[in-house]
């Protein structure tokens, strides 16, 4: 299929290595937006259609790596067309540019547990140059060169892994990618399954109610953002809200949350290292944390703790992962138990606990 006629013809020597695919049902927006990315060697506009069908069509004869999705269209609207984008686009990652996705919009939340690699609220057409041009260019570059560990040369356990103990508490670190490998790893537990879990995930304190709400729905058994001095109950879920980190302490006969704001090594606020670290502490031997998707370093130095406590740290494989940052540093140092696709994962986590949770 044709570039629209807008849009420059690239010159083979100019090539780029990150082939792009912009779905916007605004011919401006789709001109202005494969101009502001032409200006970079290393990124090639190779299609801009109008429509999640069109888009269809274009993948099913190109390969891309980066789809750009508008999420109001005519016909499919862009969040019932990202899981058959997702297929067809055979590993492109899809970073959704939407007027809808302001801050705390429900879309958004909706958009990443869907599969989308990550959000951006799209400007009026008159802004889509400046501080709009740098930060999409930011995400993309974000999402094709994450500054990923390469994995070791380590055999991946199988998801009959035997356990020598059994756990009490599953903490879940994520980012980038997360959401949706959350919601991967949820869907596989039975609502027998009573342990309390744990998660952090990377957002805005804005979008935790409608994300605790997503996973409620999710998980199929309630999920709170947490609140200080919050306890910890079976069969239920607590997440980090976007202002704070969560610490495990001890209450009485009880262990409940504690709401911390110290800076975190990692830079991250919520952070995953001050929740596993507690959990270590508190649990020892008898937690199971889990490190999803995500950019950077943060939930290392936590993931050692739980590993030097006896506890069971499994990660993300790299296939599965939409960034292989904090599961592959896990790796990379040598803690991992497992590296699994969060649905297997998920099953580990139920065929190792014991019949009485």
């Amino acid at each position: 299929m044709a570039l629209a006629a807008n849009l420059q013809r690239i010159d083979p020597v100019r090539r780029r290595s990150t082939r792009i695919l912009i779905v916007d049902d605004s011919v401006v927006a789709r001109a202005v937006i494969a101009r502001t990315l032409d200006v970079h060697l290393h990124y090639e506009v190779v299609g801009a259609v109008a429509d999640a069908t069109s888009a269809l069509a274009f993948l099913a004869a190109n390969q891309v790596d980066i789809i750009l999705l508008d999420i109001e269209m005519p016909g499919i609207d862009g969040l019932s067309a990202l899981p058959d984008l997702i297929a067809a686009g055979d590993g492109a990652k899809i970073l959704v540019v939407s007027s809808s996705c302001d801050d705390g919009a429900a879309a958004t939340i909706q958009a990443l547990t869907l599969g989308a690699a990550d959000t951006l609220v799209k400007p009026s057409v008159g802004q889509l140059a400046g501080k709009f041009a740098k930060i999409l260019d930011e995400k993309i570059a974000r999402l094709i060169d994450p500054d990923n560990p390469v994995s070791p040369t380590i055999p991946t356990p199988a998801p009959g892994l035997a356990l020598a103990n059994d756990f009490d508490v599953v903490a879940i670190g994520a980012s980038t990618g997360g959401i949706h490998a959350v919601g991967q790893l949820l869907r596989t537990l039975p609502a027998s399954f009573k342990l309390p879990i744990l998660i952090t995930q990377h957002l805005p304190g804005s979008f935790m109610p409608y994300f605790a709400a997503q996973l409620t729905v999710l998980g199929d058994r309630p999920c709170d953002v947490a609140a200080d001095h919050m306890r910890i109950r079976p069969g239920r879920m607590i997440v980090a809200p976007g202002d704070a980190h969560i610490r495990c302490v001890k209450m009485g006969d009880d262990v409940g949350i504690r709401l911390v704001t110290d800076p975190a090594a990692s830079g991250c606020l919520p952070s995953v290292d001050p929740m596993l670290a507690s959990v270590a502490q508190i649990y020892g031997s008898r937690a199971f944390a889990v490190m999803l998707s995500g950019m950077g370093r943060d939930g290392t130095e936590g993931a050692k703790a739980v590993y030097q406590a006896g506890g069971y740290v499994v990660v993300q494989d790299k296939g599965s992962s939409v960034v292989w940052g904090m599961p592959g540093s896990v790796v990379q140092c040598g803690m991992a138990h497992a590296i699994l696709p969060p649905h297997e994962i998920g099953r580990l986590i139920v065929t190792q606990r014991r019949p009485s949770c």
